[in-house]
């Protein structure tokens, strides 16, 4: 039922040539990475740390945006850095209270 509600409401699109190429090389290269990464991370590290420190992703990625000048600055943005760093905080709460 899904793949025809897709079909009905979606345009179909194929990339060409040089975006598979960079469909690929997103694949190889940074994404891929990244998930060899997160791989690595979940069977050999600690994966409570982890999951407290993925979500530096999206702030740190806001901040590189505002930074670049690619995003302004907003009261609404800083909102959202703040909620970002308070889901942190409340991911990590277990990890401030472990034995050394």
């Amino acid at each position: 039922m899904r793949r025809s509600q897709h079909l009905l409401l979606e345009t179909s699109y194929v990339p060409s040539g040089s975006e598979w190429l960079a469909i690929a090389g997103l694949g190889l290269g940074p994404v891929g990475l990244a998930f060899f990464l997160w791989d690595i991370g979940m069977k050999r590290g600690d994966i409570a740390v982890l999951g407290a420190a993925s979500y530096a992703a999206p702030l740190l990625s806001t901040l590189v945006l505002v930074a670049a000048g690619l995003a302004r600055p907003s009261w609404s943005l800083a909102l959202a850095c703040l909620l970002i760093t308070g889901g942190a905080a409340l991911a990590a709460r277990d990890l401030w209270h472990r034995a050394p």
